[in-house]
């Protein structure tokens, strides 16, 4: 065996032996925390582009191994090299790469021991990763190179820790390998070479590598400043300082400065620090303050939370932050033999949150006393599940985000549908911030939330039209107020956008007005009720009685669907399978080519009138027509779970007076399309959308976000429980006849607190006053409990 292959399977049996003593670990102590159970490695393959690195809940550094494809959050579990480590990342996006920026890279020597025997460009300098070596836990990331290093990873709020092992120089041939003399690069570029200038220096005497760069973000408009500082654990003497340009280094001058030029990618440049020789088995710690502000800010920060760069101690903190946060939820999971479905549960809630980020005291737009969390990645997803399973598990972090929301209007104009690094991100729909907001305010969000302000950005929203409105507010609005629909080929003189997307824009926009009016209900505004829930019929406007659907030249058997109109009033054609997964699912993107709907088809959109469902049904032929209708929808392959429009789907049969068959999708989908493998979501998980819908269903309490409803469906343990940290009290789910095997999924009858309860629902007062359900479960569909009129979830026709 050669010295390098020698070395190399000397790295990966160390990892191996850490990843043994973590799994034994997790059997051993599983009942101890759902922290345990955690795995930040699922979705990490297959386009699920979860984040799996070092961080704190909704904090700024996400640390992690970034590889060269399919690195959206960083790493991926594809088996592709590792070009640096950086500190800032999204999770679960799709589209283009985002942050990254400020990579550091280290190298255990250069060839022949001279500066220009180490590759600097990152195009060039990426080294394979030591199979088996990957393991992450919240908080914590290892990950072993072929170059000999063995990289750990931790994170407070502002700042990443990393501590990197030198096992052995294999920077090339192991018979002319040069001294174990470790190298370390901070490159001035990001995951997308998006880099528009940049500045770094680095100090001969201490090693500190900081600097600045101006960035575009990954899914929208403008630019963004990022400042960082690097330091290193003393122990280790230095023994060059200098800086690098394209392939070339030296040790003089201290300090560079780029800028824009023709360049594509941009030019690699950044510094290096040098170390003298060290022994095999040394470590050397690195800590990466960071700041939008200022260099200086980032070393402040840098200094507050990690002052002595002790990575136990910063990582043990990192681990009782995590295991506090999931604390408010237990799950009894008595009968089990199989653990996965704990993993799957409690790695959802981790990857909920992680998603928006707390940038609080770093936002260089305006001075304010607010919170700012950014990252809103975006509210199209989120707010389909993130924030109503926030607001049941940690309302405080939702009041903070909901107060941030407001102040984004306050200074910025207008809410946010999408945004990120401090830029206005592209709008997908509707205004759905509109949701978020109307969703917190029905569940008791309220604590230091101006709603007079957040009412007034509402009204903008629905009555005033930016005048581009690719990146806020509502375009059409003309159209909208006196067709009640968008015409597919408008004509809008008041602000400028995409003009796709007129089908799903209509409903969304419907939607939208629909929880406006709920808020202008609570707060005595008869008139905006009045006018806002008249609004929120106009997804009636688009539905074409006669419009027929076929598979391939089979017809579905359905005829009624959604489709555009013009502006005479008369019908367009959308193929209503049209962007699902039997007919171009990539076909309804977010670009000039686009249709009538974004992201799924009119068959799918027809199903959106979380609202009136009541009135949905009727339209679509009744109850019995409706579930046949939902089902096919379910089963011809048209619908893709890895949508987030998916979601509220899986319940809708609630409303048709059958939860049992919400309760037969939910298993239909999980554990198939939700499980413990690095591709264990489908699709992207857009920031922690996939993550909390899966322990939402988990759970049995699926939201109709925007509304104070929860579908009940059987949980998929004897017991659950949620405490509310703001009221200190615990809601508890019990079963009775619970089996492991999920034969008896469907319930029976219901108690809520010993009395009788046979509405398919609950409102947020259960989780905010506490007390307990008890559910007793059959094999069968029961014909009585939740099919009454008055027991189904509430409706606009029917209120």
């Amino acid at each position: 065996m050669s010295a390098r292959l020698l070395l190399l399977s000397f790295v990966a049996a160390t990892s191996c032996q850490a990843s043994y003593a973590y799994s034994f670990r997790r059997a051993t102590n599983s009942s101890v925390s759902g922290y345990d159970f955690v795995d930040p490695l699922i979705g990490t393959r297959n386009g699920g582009h979860v984040f799996a690195g070092a961080t704190l809940p909704f904090g700024m550094a996400k640390a992690v191994a970034d590889v060269t494809s399919d690195n959206q959050g960083g790493y991926a579990s594809n088996g592709s090299p590792v070009t640096g480590f950086s500190h800032m990342h999204d999770s679960g996006t799709g589209g283009a790469s985002s942050l990254a920026n400020f990579p550091i890279f280290v190298y255990p020597g250069c060839t022949n021991d001279t500066i220009d025997g180490c590759v600097f460009p990152k195009t060039q300098r990426s080294v394979p990763v030591v199979d088996g070596s990957v393991s992450a836990r919240p908080g914590y990331f290892t990950i072993n190179l072929g170059s000999g290093i063995k990289a750990e990873i931790t994170a407070a709020n502002h700042t990443a820790l990393y501590r990197f092992t030198f096992f052995g120089n294999a920077t090339g041939d192991a018979t002319v390998d040069a001294p174990l003399s470790p190298l370390f690069i901070a490159d001035l570029t990001d995951l997308p070479d998006t880099r528009q200038n940049g500045s770094a220096s680095v100090d001969p005497d201490t090693g500190r590598m900081s600097g600045s760069g101006t960035f575009e973000p990954s899914f929208g408009t403008g630019t963004y400043n990022l400042h960082f500082c690097a330091d290193f654990s003393q122990g280790s003497s230095i023994r060059d300082t200098g800086v690098f340009v394209n392939n070339r280094a030296g040790s003089d001058p201290k300090s560079v400065v780029v800028g824009k030029d023709n360049n594509s990618p941009p030019l690699p440049a950044g510094t290096y620090t040098w170390f003298d020789k060290v022994e095999n088995g040394t470590t050397i710690t690195v800590r990466v303050g960071l700041s939008f502000k200022s260099v200086e800010q980032a070393c402040s920060n840098a200094e507050t939370e990690i002052p002595d760069l002790d990575f136990s101690k910063t990582l043990a903190t990192a681990e009782d932050i995590w295991k506090d946060k999931l604390s408010v939820l237990s799950i009894d999971a008595t009968g089990f033999e199989d653990t996965s479905l704990q993993t799957v549960f409690w790695s959802g809630v981790y990857r909920a949150m992680l998603s928006p980020q707390d940038y609080t005291g770093e936002n260089y737009l305006w001075d304010s006393d607010e919170p700012y969390y950014d990252s809103w990645y975006c509210i199209w997803d989120s707010f389909r599940s993130i924030h109503s399973f926030i607001t049941l598990v940690d309302p405080y972090s939702q009041t903070l985000m909901i107060r941030s929301l407001i102040d984004i209007y306050r200074h910025e104009g207008w809410l946010p549908d999408c945004r990120m690094s401090l830029c206005k991100g592209w709008t997908q729909g509707g205004s759905n911030a509109d949701i978020v907001l109307a969703d917190a305010y029905l569940k008791n969000i309220t604590e230091g939330v101006d709603w007079e302000t957040g009412y007034e950005a509402l009204i903008k929203d629905a009555e005033n039209e930016p005048p581009v409105w690719d990146y806020e507010g509502r375009g059409g609005l003309n159209s909208w107020k006196n067709y009640g629909y968008i015409p597919a080929d408008d004509f809008d003189p008041y602000g400028n956008g995409l003009f796709t997307r007129s089908i799903s824009r209509t409903v969304e926009y419907a939607y939208d007005d629909f929880c406006i009016a709920e808020i202008a209900k609570a707060l005595g505004k008869e008139d905006d009720y009045e006018k806002y829930t008249k609004r929120s019929e106009n997804w009636k406007t688009l539905y074409n009685p006669d419009q027929t659907s076929d598979i391939g030249g089979t017809d579905t058997g359905f005829t009624g669907f959604l489709q555009p109109k013009y502006l005479n009033g008369s019908w367009g054609y959308q193929d209503p399978t049209l962007c699902s997964s039997v007919n171009s699912f990539d076909s309804c993107y977010l670009n000039s080519g686009g249709h009538e709907t974004y992201e799924g088809s009119p068959w799918l959109y027809t199903f959106f009138a979380p609202h009136d469902m009541a009135s949905l049904i009727t339209t679509l032929g009744g109850p019995d027509s409706f579930v046949s209708r939902l089902d096919y929808l379910h089963e011809s392959g048209i619908l893709y779970v890895g949508d987030e429009q998916a979601f509220l789907t899986i319940f809708q049969y609630h409303y048709a007076g059958r939860p049992g068959k919400s309760a037969e999708r939910a298993h239909y989908y999980i554990p198939s399309q939700f499980n413990t493998t690095t591709a264990g979501i489908p699709g992207n998980d857009d920031s922690g959308a996939m993550g909390s819908f899966v322990a939402l269903a988990l759970l049995g309490v699926f939201p109709n976000p925007g509304q104070d409803v929860y579908f009940i469906t059987a949980p998929f343990f004897p017991s659950v429980s949620i405490t509310n940290r703001m009221t200190g009290k615990t809601a508890t789910i019990n079963t009775v006849n619970f089996d492991t095997a999920y034969k008896n999924i469907y319930i029976q009858s219901a108690k809520l607190d010993g009395a009788d309860y046979t509405k398919s629902y609950l409102t947020h007062s259960f989780f905010l006053e506490g007390g307990t359900l008890e559910l007793t479960l059959g094999d069968k569909e029961s014909t009585t409990w939740g099919t009454g009129d008055g027991d189904v979830p509430p409706s606009l026709s029917q209120s």
